[in-house]
């Protein structure tokens, strides 16, 4: 998905447009999310762009795109640019030694 959404279209109030310009983007990734793995990938994995423009569009996370829209709204922006490609992704195994995540253990 390569897309620039519009903030002001007239006839349409601008709150209920980025709801259903969030629920294109949460669309999009569930119907890649469905589509069959490679051989070999353990997961769909995605890389993102967002920016008020194509040209200024940077890299970020896929969790922090609904941030970035509520941002550019807050700031009374009039467009802004999301490109979020699925790509396959392979899981790599967690090191014997690294216990992150885990509770540490008491004596």
């Amino acid at each position: 998905m390569r897309k620039t959404f519009q903030l002001q279209v007239e006839g349409k109030h601008p709150d209920r447009l980025v709801e259903a310009i969030k629920h294109e983007i949460r669309k999009y990734i569930k119907r890649e999310r469905r589509r069959d793995l490679p051989e070999g990938s353990d997961f769909w994995d995605f890389d993102c762009k967002f920016g008020a423009a194509q040209e200024s569009a940077e890299v970020v996370h896929l969790p922090a795109i609904n941030k970035l829209i509520d941002g550019i709204v807050k700031e009374a922006g009039k467009q802004f640019y999301v490109e979020i490609l699925a790509k396959p992704g392979k899981r790599t195994p967690r090191p014997v030694g690294d216990r992150t995540g885990e509770a540490p253990e008491e004596d």
